[in-house]
């Protein structure tokens, strides 16, 4: 059964490995990462660890029973005065298509809430990420508006919301 798991460390080589596999998936429906990722991926995943422990953002990796990575699950730039996040995400191509990232998204959405504290998460998608727009709406994100190129790394879209039930875990 795969697990939901706060990025670490030792994830950096799976990660990668997830990354390359499926460079041309997601290529396919959002900007690509660029050779420059892949090229300084050591300094980039460190600089990710920081980030996440300065409490801006919040990484997770879906881990698979064999240790290799089906997606990526991201709270970031997180608001604490508001308990607002951005959620980001993306599966591998192989985990498509069986419910896997609708089921992460609502986990994460309640770890937002007990473990993070927040009360809103937001995520923006392109027109033609139908899938990603998907799996927000069953994981009872509704539209909230226009997304824009800032937003979108050039492409347009719709920003989605919803919120979550806040039970900090003391």
């Amino acid at each position: 059964m795969p697990e939901l798991k706060r990025l670490h460390a030792e994830h950096a080589p799976a990660v990668l490995a997830f990354e390359l596999a499926n460079r041309a998936y997601f290529a396919a429906s959002i900007p690509d990462r660029g050779d420059d990722f892949f090229d300084q991926f050591t300094a980039r995943y460190s600089a990710l660890l920081a980030e996440q422990d300065s409490g801006l953002c919040a990484f997770h990796v879906l881990v698979a029973e064999d240790g290799s990575i089906l997606g990526r699950f991201n709270l970031v730039d997180i608001e604490h005065a508001d308990h607002s996040a951005v959620l980001g995400y993306r599966v591998a191509q192989h985990a498509t298509g069986h419910g896997l990232a609708t089921a992460t998204v609502l986990e994460l959405c309640g770890l937002a809430g007990s473990r993070y504290g927040l009360r809103t998460l937001r995520a923006a998608t392109t027109h033609e990420n139908t899938a990603s727009r998907r799996v927000l709406t069953k994981a009872g994100f509704v539209p909230v508006g226009p997304a824009g190129p800032d937003d979108l790394s050039g492409k347009t879209g719709t920003w989605f919301q919803r919120d979550v039930v806040q039970q900090r875990q003391s």
